[in-house]
């Protein structure tokens, strides 16, 4: 756990003090690691070491002979993450620096200054960590984050697949508004097995399809030209795989949460499903509500705009104990860049935007926001407010700001989620605007009798 900086008063006036005396500090490469403890530890306290797993076993071995019990490292690409991981194995606690607070503090940009910057920082408690989770949730989520990019995958060979059906002229996703259902996939595997008539490709089209069987023979009259064809079998093969990769993927993710939720043990309320209907596709293939519900001991999905994908990914990124790491709900908020930036100089506000950088939480809780826009509920009824106040992406931040505030009371403090707490109906302030307008008629009758 980080120790925040302390004042010492002296006959010189006051001075930091060192909060975390057996500290040292790690310079992050892809080839090397420079370390630095402090000078009574080691004659050679500054030293360069590779970084293959040998060395790196052998740094953990150093640090502990140094009696170092705390570690501050630089966050560089992906190549402190084995580095950090060993040293999480060996029981010292590593904090992570974002590299634009901790630079600039040296002269001379050498590896060996950068460690020893890194060593006096986090000696005097300077460097805020940056939130990680534990290692088993890490590995959830770099399941959980491959599994995004396979999602990208199969929609980018689905636009290959319309690309090439509208180079031959075949208008299917005008007439079907989804390509990949039952209808879609039908008739293209068909195409692709050599039928080429119009109107036998039209009967395989569901009885539910808005378009009728001649408009589907009409879309379906194209070129058929071979290159066109094999561009999309192409596609049809590439997307397949995907799809096999993705339920291969799925299968990996519920083993990790299965023993992730078997070693964790929190205080949960009784398990109550909420039988939200939520969209098949790409969802994830088990039931993500349960393990949700034992990770974070309440129901998230009760939530307005949550699905099955968005609570994979909170699991993923969070946690069951990030309401320990962030002391405050604002401090969440604004990690998750949901809440605004202020800018306060000689007590005025300069600025408030929103800071240009993607925070994965945050990025779901603005698709959940996004969802409600057209929802009747008390959270749909907020959005609209918001909109009509400052505009549809303002709308999404507001909302998503207090589907983070919620999110955290939930988890913090074990509460189911309430959604009188959340504000009123689009009825309910209908309601109180007529309530105040009869209010104010009957003051206004009251003085013109007073008047007369």
């Amino acid at each position: 756990m980080a120790k925040k900086p302390r004042k010492i008063k002296t006959a010189k006036g006051l001075r930091l003090k060192i909060v975390n005396p057996d500290s040292a500090g790690i310079d992050i490469a892809d080839g090397e690691m420079q370390v630095c403890v402090p000078e009574d530890r080691d004659g050679d306290n500054n030293r360069r070491f590779g970084s293959f797993t040998e060395d790196l076993i052998e740094i953990c071995e150093w640090l502990r002979v140094c009696r170092i019990n705390t570690v501050a490292m630089e966050a560089t690409g992906v190549y402190w993450i084995p580095l950090y991981l060993k040293l999480k194995d060996y029981g010292f606690d590593v904090i992570l620096a974002n590299p634009t607070q901790v630079k600039n503090f040296t002269q001379d940009k050498t590896d060996a200054a950068d460690a020893e910057s890194l060593m006096l920082q986090h000696s005097y408690g300077l460097i805020k960590p940056s939130f990680q989770p534990e290692n088993i949730t890490r590995q959830i989520r770099n399941l959980a984050r491959h599994r995004m990019t396979i999602v990208d995958k199969s929609g980018q060979e689905t636009q290959r697949m319309q690309k090439a059906m509208e180079m031959m002229n075949i208008k299917l996703s005008t007439v079907i508004s989804d390509v990949l259902g039952k209808s879609g996939q039908a008739i293209i595997r068909a195409i692709l097995d050599g039928n080429h008539d119009p109107k036998s490709l039209a009967e395989l089209a569901d009885p539910k399809c808005k378009a009728s069987k001649e408009t589907i023979a009409k879309s379906l009259e194209g070129t058929w030209d071979a290159d066109k064809l094999f561009m999309l079998k192409q596609s049809v093969d590439c997307y397949d795989f995907y799809q096999k990769q993705l339920a291969e993927c799925d299968k990996m993710i519920e083993s990790l949460l299965a023993e992730y939720t078997a070693e964790i043990d929190i205080k949960s309320n009784k398990f109550v499903r909420t039988r939200k209907r939520t969209s098949q596709k790409n969802a994830v293939a088990f039931d993500m509500e349960l393990y949700a519900h034992a990770v974070f001991g309440v129901n998230i999905m009760a939530m307005p705009g949550m699905s099955s994908n968005s609570m994979l990914q909170l699991v993923a990124e969070l946690g069951h104990d990030f309401t320990d790491k962030f002391e405050t709900c604002a401090k969440f908020c604004k990690w998750a860049n949901t809440a605004p930036s202020n800018k306060i100089s000689g007590g005025k506000l300069l600025s408030s935007h929103m800071k240009k950088r993607k925070n994965p939480v945050g990025q779901v809780l603005r698709i959940c926001a996004n969802a409600v826009r057209n929802e009747k509920s008390e959270m749909g009824a907020y959005f609209r407010r918001m909109k009509s106040k400052s505009g549809h992406n303002q709308a999404v931040v507001a909302t998503a700001h207090k589907m983070a505030r919620i999110l955290y009371a939930m988890v913090k403090y074990n509460r189911e989620y309430n959604p009188a707490k959340v504000g009123c109906t689009e009825k309910e302030l209908l309601i109180k605007k007529r309530d105040r307008a009869q209010k104010a008629l009957q003051k206004l009758e009251q003085k013109l009798k007073e008047a007369s």
